[in-house]
């Protein structure tokens, strides 16, 4: 039986929200992708603090359960611990970093986290800097987080290191 409650986490311009999307559109899943509960709305931004961004998560989950199936996307493992539990299957992209800048390049206009292309399109910079970090950094966001979290994982999971089409993988 195709998994139903799916992780997908990794480094920035890594592929997660595009192979997110894909697996909700397809499967009828609901979406959630971390970044817009993990972010207070403030400038310069701060994070949410984690008991908040836990009530929604769990306010998701409760409320997409009993449907087809959901799939949560992220970089923070902070989060995606508190729901590790609910989940059936982790896919953890990970991609090399020239990947992941080439990716953040050409991603295409999210609404949800810009008003504009233009101002997406001014945080490339600060993006492009924090995606060639990953290796390097010790936070929730860092490739050995990601790693720990990966290999703590009792379930199904599935390790990418290219982003490939839906119908090539089996989740």
């Amino acid at each position: 039986m195709p998994s139903q409650h799916i992780l997908i986490f990794g480094n920035s311009g890594s592929g997660k929200s595009t192979l997110a999307s894909a697996l909700a559109a397809s499967r009828g899943f609901a979406h959630l992708d971390l970044d817009t509960l993990a972010w207070l709305p403030t400038s310069p931004p701060q994070r949410a603090p984690l008991a908040d961004a836990n009530t929604q998560l769990q306010d998701f989950i409760k409320d997409n359960t009993a449907s087809s199936g959901w799939v949560i996307e992220g970089c923070y493992t902070d989060l995606l611990a508190l729901v590790s539990a609910d989940a059936d299957h982790i896919v953890f992209m990970n991609l090399p970093v020239e990947a992941c800048i080439a990716n953040a390049k050409t991603r295409p206009w999210e609404s949800h986290k810009y008003p504009s292309k233009a101002a997406q399109d001014a945080n490339l910079e600060m993006l492009i800097g924090w995606i060639a970090q990953y290796d390097e950094r010790d936070d929730e966001f860092s490739y050995a987080a990601h790693k720990e979290f990966y290999t703590r994982f009792h379930g199904r999971k599935t390790l990418l290191t290219k982003n490939v089409d839906l119908e090539s993988i089996e989740l």
